[in-house]
């Protein structure tokens, strides 16, 4: 009996972004993590801190959370990678960390809404999530299998555009019947359906099990289309592992192309990440957001990134990928420059009322261009990465891009923290992810817009 068919096969390979955006949208950015941050203020002004104190102190733990898992997926993504190349496989490993992210994500439900098991929640997040990051390096490798040179950029873009569709259809079902507003009721005016108390923010706290759920469901595809190639030997080694990644490692000094790209990626990734880890918190802790009003704007969000990314990966195919990600970084240097200059009493120094709704509406439209653009820049990152990746090894390969991701997690949070503190103003704290993406934008100067993969496997027949 023959296998999927290659549509399918991609079809398989949208799915898991379907299924595993929604611990990106509903968990870390737009329902758990100001979630998170509203009840560990609470707690932290409970035991006698000041608002402004406790809001540092709640966006300070949750910044040692992401940074935390941030190491442990950049330094171990690339090991793993590696030892999954020696062995021929990689299906046992992505249904092995589907399982942490089932785990990690249902366990959320647990969370104290007083904030007594504030490190708990942390850690479930931190479990799941590390389960998600992981799982998407070997999907990430498969997708040099999935078509040509020319039509990796746009399966690269659908992909994302598929799965910012997934993210954004759950995060509305969890807004309309689940999380509630502070009159108890959804923003659709029902209780929390099932019986869920709003008291007790069960409600908000079913967003970790909404996710597990839906992610359980909609790998269901991903299994029974995708395959592992027939390997002829399996190289199971884990010794064989570590020498390829150092080989790896090493090579990067005779390929400059990949070397740039790795380290401008890294940065203006790490900025990028900063975006979305502290855009939701943001809002709720300056702008004094609702958690549902900040589900509203991923939301608009997320419509943009969809359809940015579905363009994008278009524009990829006909430019390239370098173009996109030039002018993507630019539009979200001005999207920052934005927030820095913006406050709930003025814009760029102009003076505004105190019912004035200005800044609600410039962060809204701040939202569609994070949305918008950074979808399009993570879809065209992963396609230049393809055309930089080992062909004999592209898990190996991707685990380089995780590690280069990632490897710098804890700088944006920590340059967040570090201004804000600095100047008292959480609004100025934004200001470090304009100079991450300027240095990423420069390091682009030297990557090869069609990469370095051809000629470098040339060189070595």
């Amino acid at each position: 009996m023959s296998g999927p068919s290659a549509k399918r096969r991609v079809w398989g390979w949208y799915f898991f972004d379907w299924a595993s955006q929604p611990y990106h949208t509903v968990l870390l950015t737009f329902i758990f993590g100001p979630f998170f941050a509203a009840i560990a203020t609470e707690q932290f002004m409970s035991m006698g801190m000041e608002e402004q104190a406790a809001d540092a102190r709640a966006q300070s733990i949750w910044s040692l959370c992401l940074t935390i898992t941030g190491l442990i997926i950049g330094f171990g993504g690339p090991v793993i990678g590696a030892f999954a190349d020696t062995a021929g496989r990689r299906m046992p490993w992505i249904f092995g960390f589907s399982i942490l992210y089932i785990i990690g994500a249902g366990a959320l439900w647990w969370t104290d809404p007083g904030g007594s098991n504030l490190i708990w929640a942390l850690v479930a997040f931190g479990i799941g999530f590390i389960g998600a990051e992981f799982a998407l390096i070997f999907t990430n490798a498969q997708l040099p299998s999935l078509g040509s040179h020319k039509e990796v950029g746009k399966i690269s873009g659908s992909g994302f555009a598929f799965g910012y569709t997934g993210g954004l259809i759950a995060l509305a079902i969890l807004l309309v019947f689940f999380v509630e507003q502070a009159s108890g009721r959804t923003i659709a005016g029902l209780a929390p359906i099932f019986g869920l108390d709003p008291e007790a923010r069960e409600g908000t706290r079913f967003a970790g099990p909404f996710a597990a759920i839906w992610f359980a469901i909609f790998m269901i595809p991903y299994f029974l289309w995708v395959r592992d190639p027939v390997e002829k030997t399996a190289r199971h080694s884990i010794t064989g592992a570590l020498s390829s990644l150092g080989t790896a490692i090493k090579g990067l000094t005779k390929r400059p192309s990949l070397a740039s790209y790795l380290g401008g990626s890294m940065l203006y990734r790490d900025a990028l990440n900063g975006l979305y880890g502290f855009g939701g918190t943001y809002a709720l802790l300056v702008l004094n957001w609702e958690v549902t009003q900040v589900g509203v704007f991923g939301i608009i969000s997320g419509l943009s990134a969809a359809a940015f990314s579905w363009v994008g990966g278009l524009l990829d195919r006909r430019f390239g990928p370098k173009p996109v990600i030039v002018v993507t970084i630019l539009g979200l240097m001005l999207v920052c420059f934005v927030i820095v200059n913006m406050s709930r009493e003025a814009f760029f120094g102009m003076e505004l009322s105190p019912d004035s709704t200005l800044p609600d509406a410039v962060f809204f439209g701040c939202g569609m261009l994070i949305g918008g653009f950074g979808g399009t820049l993570q879809a065209a990152s992963r396609s230049m990465m393809v055309r930089h990746a080992n062909p004999e090894a592209p898990t190996e390969s991707f685990g380089l891009y995780g590690l280069s991701g990632r490897a710098t997690a804890f700088l944006a949070p920590a340059l967040i923290g570090a201004v804000t503190t600095l100047s008292g103003d959480a609004r100025i704290g934004v200001a470090p992810l304009i100079f991450l993406f300027l240095c990423g934008l420069v390091l682009l100067r030297w990557v090869k817009p069609d990469g370095d993969r051809a000629e470098q496997w040339e060189e070595q027949a």
